[in-house]
């Protein structure tokens, strides 16, 4: 995935017709589009492939299965056209060995901690284990809360150079300075730019607030 702007849009739409609308909105201000069941569902897998001509899409299907389901949801990901997919590492390393290998050099993000308030219940505690089980299956990144971001920096020092993707900016509460200047590579923003009455001006404002922390 690209690191022009930062920033990833988090597409929750169910209607189909306006998310591409609002994808196309935001070409070349989002350096990847995240995509969820409740689009997939209410279109059809294909909007993976229709989306990808705009941009990266990654599938954030937080795959949680035995190994064999793992690769078999990979590939059908990656066949649409997905640059990558989310995956939960509470499975067990051989459940994410398998959708690293599935994904053929696409990018896997493992969730350590969820950015909702109840991520404080369960994957926070196990947030160190799971971010070491990335590093251990190869994983390309891992998923950490804007919400909180002091976590990002207490996760980029286990991981090291791995990418860490960072939701909850804006609906959430999560600022998107906070969470670049804690250490994450991008991100994640939904509501706040899809929701807009003028979506390209809202992933504008996000991007100069995540330059103003870089330049």
């Amino acid at each position: 995935m690209r690191t022009d702007t930062r920033v990833v849009l988090a597409l929750d739409e169910t209607d189909g017709v306006k998310a591409m609308a609002v994808a196309q909105a935001v070409e070349g201000l989002v350096d990847a589009i995240k995509i969820n069941w409740p689009l997939v569902l209410s279109t059809s897998p294909q909007i993976i492939t229709e989306l990808a001509e705009l941009a990266d899409v990654i599938c954030d299907f937080k795959i949680a299965d035995i190994p064999n389901t793992n690769r078999l949801i990979v590939e059908q990901a990656v066949r649409l056209g997905a640059s990558g997919v989310i995956v939960h590492g509470f499975t067990g390393s051989d459940s994410v060995k398998a959708a690293v290998e599935a994904a053929k050099g696409r990018d896997v993000y493992v969730v350590t901690e969820m950015s909702h308030p109840g991520g404080v219940e369960f994957t926070a505690p196990n947030a160190d284990q799971l971010a070491n089980l990335a590093v251990r299956c190869g994983a390309s990144g891992i998923i950490a809360p804007a919400t909180r971001p002091e976590r990002i920096r207490h996760l980029r020092q286990i991981i090291g150079d791995l990418c860490i993707l960072s939701p909850g900016v804006g609906a959430q509460g999560g600022k998107a300075s906070d969470a670049i200047r804690m250490g994450a590579d991008h991100v994640i923003v939904g509501r706040a730019i899809y929701g807009a009455s003028d979506p390209r001006a809202a992933a504008r404002s996000v991007v100069e607030e995540v330059r103003g922390v870089l330049s």
